[in-house]
């Protein structure tokens, strides 16, 4: 990394830092456009109180604040960027899978957002910012909504490892799904007499025991206000997918570990397909096996389809990247992830610099 600087910011906005006060008056009383209405109503009270009951004309004008103030649509909140130039968001969950991806970039400036670190620069030619999610489906959207809201994030892109479940590939393989689903977002039924009660949910997916997969409810960015949709399937963007599949034919992929263990058969790249992510770190065969007979995933994680969430939400381009370090179960011994997962995040990291020399040159 070259030339950083690091910056500190506490994320902490109050109204007076998203918009100026200005103040409506009336008979003498300043009234603060920031507050709520019955706020501003109750300071005109205050400030009037001892002729306030004498005065009808007041009461009406006053309570005519309060009722026009409740009709009029809130303003969408808009935070002001810490950086303005269009930038691909690349992110890892943890540190090993991005470190590949740093070694090679050229960092110049690096904030520190709630306790993250957002590293700006240039990979591969391309203007970028990288950084952590942090594990699991939360941090994950957590943390790419932060990034949308202070940078100008052009696309989306992740990079990491995941547990293999499709039974024709490898650790190593390095997938790029078409489209990633939230699996565990789920109903657990009621157990009856006569099997399992759903009451007013669907049964959109074949069940694993109690547990019956559901939809994810969201809204999105220019839709009407608080009007949620059901959602499961969340597509990868079309150029980028293109981009991907151009990049695979001439990527070379790690085959041995540093340590010298090496996989018996040759690591290869897999674009389409299904993806699939919850909050569950998987290494069980016969929930593996539910997983491929139901959704037909190539992989399973904890973190791409909450990134592909969010930026679903913002309308903004998003592909992922995810090397197979283990098999959720399916091996033959114990998971594999201690050996290969290094192996794997390095796999991947090479997908998205060949990716990037594509995409930078389109």
């Amino acid at each position: 990394m070259k030339n950083s600087v690091i910056k500190s910011f506490s994320i902490k906005k109050s109204l007076d830092d998203i918009t100026n006060s200005s103040a409506l008056w009336m008979g003498g009383v300043g009234v603060s456009q920031t507050s709520s209405p019955s706020t501003q109503v109750w300071n005109i009270i205050q400030s009037n109180r001892k002729g306030f009951w004498m005065n009808r004309k007041f009461l009406l004008t006053s309570l005519l604040i309060l009722f026009l103030a409740g009709c009029a649509s809130p303003p969408e909140i808009q935070v002001a960027p810490l950086d303005h130039s269009p930038r691909l968001a690349i992110i890892s969950a943890f540190e090993p899978e991005m470190k590949k991806l740093l070694r090679e970039a050229q960092i110049s400036d690096t904030y520190i957002i709630n306790g993250r670190s957002f590293h700006l620069g240039q990979l591969a030619k391309n203007d970028v910012v990288l950084f952590q999610s942090g594990v699991s489906m939360v941090n994950a959207a957590m943390t790419t909504q932060a990034a949308l809201d202070h940078f100008n994030i052009s696309g989306i892109l992740f990079s990491g490892i995941a547990g293999g479940v499709n039974p024709d590939l490898n650790i190593g393989d390095v997938v790029v799904p078409s489209q990633w689903g939230q699996y565990q977002e789920m109903l657990f039924a009621r157990e009856t007499e006569d099997g399992w009660d759903l009451g007013w949910h669907g049964e959109e997916f074949p069940n694993y025991g109690m547990m019956f997969p559901q939809e994810v409810s969201l809204t999105r960015e220019g839709g009407k206000p608080d009007s949620e949709k059901g959602h499961f399937w969340f597509q990868v963007d079309s150029e980028m997918l293109a981009a991907a599949r151009q990049a695979a034919e001439n990527v070379q992929l790690d085959k041995c570990t540093f340590l010298g263990k090496c996989l018996e058969v040759d690591p290869v790249v897999i674009l389409g397909g299904n993806g699939v992510s919850g909050s569950t770190f998987v290494d069980n065969a016969d929930y593996r096996d539910w997983v491929w007979d139901t959704f037909q995933a190539d992989a399973l994680d904890m973190e791409t389809a909450a990134v592909a969430h969010v930026a679903y939400v913002n309308q903004v381009p998003f592909i992922a990247f995810r090397s197979l370090s283990d098999l959720a179960g399916g091996g033959p011994g114990e998971n594999e992830i201690k050996t290969f997962f290094q192996l794997a995040s390095d796999n991947s990291a090479e997908v998205i610099l060949a990716f990037l020399q594509v995409w930078g040159e389109q």
